[in-house]
């Protein structure tokens, strides 16, 4: 490595770095030969590139910067261009030389020079494209710009502007046509349920919503809830899908371990997954565009019957359970965009020896997976559609709790995904007691063949399917 290599250029240009070493030189020269002259150069030779260096750090130009994407959400392996436009906003002139910051997962940062040719108004645009092989949020930006003084002898490199948030959602996986669309009919609306004046054993209820009238509190159901419950007397037209997305630590277990897999979030920290667990997402993703293309309303619950992207930081409304049309479509796949793993790793256990669900920073919440939340929430939507369970690895305890959950929906299907497939046996067994159409898989089973599997006799090549929902008491 030479001399020249070693001199760092953040500071002074090589002019810059020239004239401090004349400075030296002159410095040296004039107490050996005692000449007054020269020690007026040696200053002069200092001085000025300490002035430059002073006015690149306190005179910054000051400019301003547009950034669009198009499309503005992504999905993975798909490109979205990035338009940037930037304009200067202070005094000054000259050119700059700036560069685009970018995660190292796109390459190289794109550099372009200011003003661009063709610049309009004193606004130079700039394009360029993007593509992400995984889903989350990721910074793009901020742009930073090289500036130097006039005489070129010191350099300043800062960032002129915050940048901004790409969102790439998961691709969705074409499903093939199953018997699950069976709760539909052809105009992809269930026949209207009138249920008029219900009495209170089989009245079905639902959480107060802005507007309701106060006739229609369930006083009864409001007392067991704790918060306002309302008599759902409506007409139901439209099928309903319930989707329990897990996303327990305990579940996927290898997404704690660092390097199996990992999708950075908006600050560039590791959010955990694992590779099941975004296979589960994917599937997620998918069964969703398949039912919302055929009409269906959907609504999304974790494993303790809260809302499923409550901790998702892409989620435009964390605390939505429902999702309807092709927005509510768009709303799914920008919070499935950087959901992520939550709890602690091993649930801890009650004195009966139940697992019992963590929060999100490791601690104990108190609560259980499939407990008594989760089957108010499926029932106050009672046999409008299928309800679909995307888990991960279950006890056979867990399975035996979400069983009776197969009753609240026109049908249940279950997919389970496991590094062990083999060892899943007692939990599709209890699944399929309980009603379930459940099938255990894993991160290299293909998604389509999985759905299919719910209408075979028999599943090839994985864990089983059942033969068809059962009725209470019946066994495959």
């Amino acid at each position: 490595m030479g001399l020249m290599d070693r001199i760092p250029r953040n500071i002074f240009s090589t002019r810059g770095w020239g004239l401090l070493a004349a400075g030296a030189v002159s410095l040296l020269a004039a107490q050996v030969m005692g000449r007054r002259d020269l020690l007026a150069l040696a200053i002069f030779l200092f001085v000025l590139p300490l002035l430059a260096l002073a006015g690149t750090r306190v005179l910054k130009p000051r400019f301003q910067v547009y950034r669009e994407f198009h499309p503005s959400t992504v999905e993975t392996a798909a490109t979205t261009s990035v338009l940037l436009a930037v304009a200067r906003t202070g005094a000054g002139s000259g050119h700059a030389l700036m560069e685009e910051k970018l995660p190292a997962r796109f390459g190289e940062s794109p550099a372009f020079r200011f003003p661009a040719r063709g610049a309009e108004n004193g606004t130079s645009r700039y394009e360029y494209h993007l593509r992400s092989g995984q889903r989350g949020q990721f910074r793009i930006g901020p742009v930073t710009a090289e500036f130097s003084d006039p005489f070129g002898l010191s350099l300043h490199r800062h960032a002129i502007d915050d940048g901004d948030i790409l969102t790439v959602t998961p691709a969705a996986v074409e499903l093939p046509v199953t018997g699950l669309a069976g709760a539909r009919g052809h105009d992809g609306v269930t026949a209207t349920r009138t249920r008029a004046n219900p009495s209170d054993d089989d009245v079905m209820t639902r959480e107060y919503r802005h507007g309701d009238p106060m006739r229609r509190v369930h006083w009864a159901a409001t007392a067991r809830h704790g918060e306002l419950m309302v008599r759902q007397e409506e007409s139901v037209t439209t099928p309903e899908a319930t989707v329990i997305l897990d996303q327990r630590l305990a579940a996927f277990p290898r997404g704690a371990h660092p390097g199996v897999s990992a999708v950075a979030d908006a600050d560039g920290h590791e959010l955990s997954t694992s590779a099941a667990f975004e296979w589960a997402v994917t599937a997620a993703m998918s069964i969703s565009a398949h039912l919302a293309e055929r009409n269906y309303a959907l609504r999304f619950l974790d494993t303790g019957g809260e809302p499923a992207f409550l901790h998702s930081p892409s989620a435009p409304e964390p605390e939505a359970e429902e999702y309807i049309g092709s927005a509510g479509l768009q709303s799914v796949a920008e919070s499935l965009a950087a959901i992520h793993l939550t709890g602690p790793l091993h649930p801890r256990r009650d004195s009966k020896g139940t697992s019992r669900h963590g929060a999100p920073d490791g601690t104990d919440s108190g609560l259980r997976p499939f407990d008594d939340r989760l089957m108010d929430k499926l029932a106050a939507h009672r046999l409008r559609g299928p309800v679909l369970a995307i888990l991960g690895t279950l006890t056979p305890g867990e399975a035996r709790d979400l069983a009776p959950a197969a009753g609240f929906g026109a049908h249940a299907f279950a997919l389970v995904v496991s590094e062990q497939v083999h060892e899943s046996s007692q939990v599709l067994e209890a699944l399929r007691l309980g009603g379930w159409r459940a099938v255990a898989v894993s991160a290299a089973t293909s998604l389509p063949d999985a759905w299919s599997a719910f209408d075979q006799d028999q599943a090839a090549g994985f864990a089983g399917a059942s033969d068809a929902r059962r009725s209470a008491g019946a066994r495959p």
